[in-house]
């Protein structure tokens, strides 16, 4: 009961996290402060400790909720555009408008976290949770190309891996670029480049017309 002393009563435990999610948002683990932490959500420290733990919980509860909605933003991207390269592109375009949003705090929660990898301040499972997050971004851009390749959309041989790491690596980039000043049209110029790459598929049908003219004469 004394651990709830400190509580507001407008305490509202996902706003509270909201609040939070910000806080590591922009500074990544280990230069989020405790004094920032409760001055964002509002509670004290004994507060904030029993409805979340400690810092490192409440770390990966804030991951946890950011990675959720971004599976959510990133799944319905790639899954309801039918043109997968209108899908990809959609997804890097939106990326730079969320990341380069001056009301968020700036890039990406996951890239942001990842510059306190190998640090011996941060705690093995915080370190875990970045590179699965990293990684699911990956391996949801490889399902999709995948899928393209299987629907003929990508040439035959394309190597789905190869390219969804490179789409990959361009979200991380970009967020990096973003918390760096870089403005919006610089990283549009590097989707614009990125998309480039995108393997051509040729037209089914122009060998078939070619033999038939061929057969023609």
């Amino acid at each position: 009961m004394n651990a709830e002393r400190g509580r507001p009563r407008s305490f509202d435990i996902d706003t509270a996290l909201d609040q939070a999610t910000q806080v590591f948002w922009r500074h990544g683990f280990q230069a989020a402060s405790l004094a920032e932490l409760t001055e964002a959500t509002g509670l004290s420290k004994p507060s904030l400790y029993a409805a979340f733990g400690d810092k490192e919980a409440l770390y990966l509860r804030c991951l946890e909720r950011y990675v959720a909605r971004q599976v959510e933003l990133q799944t319905q991207l790639l899954e309801n555009e039918p043109d997968p390269r209108r899908a990809v592109q959609g997804l890097l375009q939106t990326a730079v408008r969320m990341q380069a949003d001056p009301k968020l705090p700036g890039g990406c929660f996951v890239v942001n976290g990842t510059a306190d990898c190998g640090s011996p301040g941060t705690p093995a499972a915080v370190e875990e949770a970045l590179r699965k997050a990293s990684g699911d971004t990956a391996q949801r851009l490889l399902k999709r190309l995948q899928l393209a390749e299987r629907q003929g959309q990508l040439p035959s041989g394309t190597d789905a891996k190869r390219l969804a790491d490179l789409f990959n690596a361009v979200l991380a980039g970009m967020a990096v670029m973003v918390k760096a000043g870089q403005p919006c049209r610089r990283l549009d110029d590097v989707v614009d480049a990125a998309m480039m790459v995108w393997p051509q598929t040729p037209p089914a049908s122009a060998g078939v017309r070619a033999g038939k003219r061929v057969k023609a004469r």
